[in-house]
């Protein structure tokens, strides 16, 4: 599910809160060492996604939040920002040459470069908590 999150919608906060859960406390975030990604350059998306990218040849930049049940992919478009909402049950990644991100039958690609060897760290605890939550609620793949 993909939200215009540009202005704050209460309505939105409670789908989010639903979906993935509230995000992490400020210690939490702290034992986590961080619950965010750094900004990312899109590489490729599905053609679903095609609209909430630019449409010129600017680079499209892509942010990740972790969540307890899930994980949110904020894509940024001009002025606007667009949230897409994965929860676990839902998360498919690939490491092709970059990172590959499925669910929902839509998926993002982001570029290898210097920020993609920095998420590493982030990529490594977004599975972490995965593994995580699929051995708590008992998911098969």
């Amino acid at each position: 599910m993909i939200l215009d999150t540009t202005h704050n919608n209460k309505k939105h906060d409670k789908l989010i809160h639903d979906l993935v859960g509230k995000s992490f406390g400020w210690i939490q975030a702290i034992q986590l060492k961080g619950i965010g990604s750094k900004r990312m350059m899109i590489e490729e998306v599905s053609p679903n996604l095609q609209q909430y990218l630019n449409l010129v040849a600017d680079v499209n930049y892509a942010n990740l939040e972790l969540r307890p049940l899930g994980v949110l992919i904020r894509i940024n478009k001009g002025l606007k920002n667009y949230t897409w909402i994965i929860p676990f049950y839902q998360l498919v990644m690939y490491k092709t040459d970059g990172s590959s991100i499925h669910a929902q039958g839509k998926f993002i690609r982001s570029r290898k470069n210097t920020t993609f060897k920095e998420n590493k760290a982030f990529f490594d605890k977004l599975l972490d908590e995965k593994v995580k939550y699929e051995a708590k609620y008992h998911v098969l793949p």
